[in-house]
């Protein structure tokens, strides 16, 4: 609310384990302080935080804007700022530069004993929470609107079934829906999201993750010939793959942490019955073979990132990810 008012502290946090969400604050707030977009490049600077140390970014911070109100200096993965620097940080925050706006960006939702979280005023630390599936339509008939188009409530409960609550995914739809309904149409209908998200291509790659939960290679083997024949990117699907074997990892993880299904479901953002079928899998596999096929999966992109074949390629690896072991 307070970008939107083009009111922006001099010092604030955001952050949150949502990447989608980091990445959009930080779109907000640019387009904030430097609405003309041929500035942006002369009144803003993007640092990593595991490799820049708190001299540059307080150095950075001090710099005067270049024909514009106001300079941005923006810190991305500011969960990595070691206590040491809270020194140099923390002397900058107490008397920071009025025509700088310093944004500390954390992808992961910071501890309370974390030292930021004293350095920042409380007013300008703010936790990007992803929506739930109860609030996911709301949230996107509100982004809908913010982009000057309205969402039918059909269009929005079926763009959610196909797509799933990946916000980038969901926005990204929905933008290009926006833009098959054209300037004359202010309204986006059913026609519109089976138009641009199709039915088939989600289906398929539902039914890719099914079989592999299942380890039945025949129908895996055959979705993936599908979804390569439509002309999906090898490396895409590789991706998918790859998530499937992480999730696993990570649901037996928390199981033996003694989460619950609940609590996995929610930190998953899957249906039970999608996270039943996950923890299955992940009970009867044992964390060698799970570490195993996560190699495999880097091995496979790096042959295919060396001109390897894709077919023969992911063919081989949905072999060893429906092993038994």
């Amino acid at each position: 609310k307070d970008v939107e008012r083009g009111v922006i502290p001099p010092v604030c946090l955001l952050h949150g384990r949502e990447s989608f969400l980091v990445n959009d604050a930080l779109a907000s707030v640019t387009h904030a302080c430097c609405p003309e977009p041929s500035l942006v490049s002369l009144n803003r600077e993007c640092f990593d935080a595991r490799d820049t140390d708190p001299e540059t970014i307080v150095r950075s911070a001090l710099t005067l804007p270049f024909l514009a109100p106001v300079r941005l200096v923006a810190v991305r993965e500011s969960q990595a700022l070691a206590a040491k620097d809270s020194q140099s940080l923390g002397q900058y925050a107490r008397a920071p530069n009025p025509s700088t706006r310093l944004l500390f960006l954390a992808s992961a939702a910071l501890p309370a004993d974390h030292w930021l979280l004293k350095v920042v005023p409380p007013s300008a630390v703010v936790l990007l929470r992803p929506p739930t599936r109860r609030e996911l339509p709301e949230w996107l008939r509100r982004r809908a609107v913010a982009n000057g188009f309205s969402l039918t409530e059909e269009a929005n409960q079926l763009l959610i079934q196909w797509v799933g609550d990946d916000l980038a995914a969901l926005v990204g739809e929905l933008e290009k829906a926006a833009l098959w309904a054209g300037a004359a149409s202010s309204q986006i209908g059913v026609g519109e999201i089976k138009a641009v998200v199709g039915e088939h291509r989600v289906r398929s790659a539902f039914e890719l993750t099914r079989a592999l939960e299942r380890r039945s290679l025949g129908p895996a083997l055959a979705v993936l010939e599908s979804l390569l024949d439509s002309g999906e990117e090898p490396l895409g699907l590789l991706g998918m793959l790859t998530r499937e074997v992480r999730l696993t990892w990570l649901a037996k993880a928390w199981l033996r942490n003694g989460k619950s299904l609940d609590e996995i479901a929610q930190l998953l953002r899957r249906p039970l019955p999608a996270v039943e079928a996950l923890l299955a899998r992940a009970e009867s596999c044992a964390t060698a073979t799970l570490r195993r096929q996560l190699s495999r999966c880097w091995e496979v992109e790096r042959r295919l990132k060396a001109s390897g074949l894709p077919r023969s390629e992911l063919a081989s690896l949905l072999a060893d990810l429906c092993e038994v072991g």
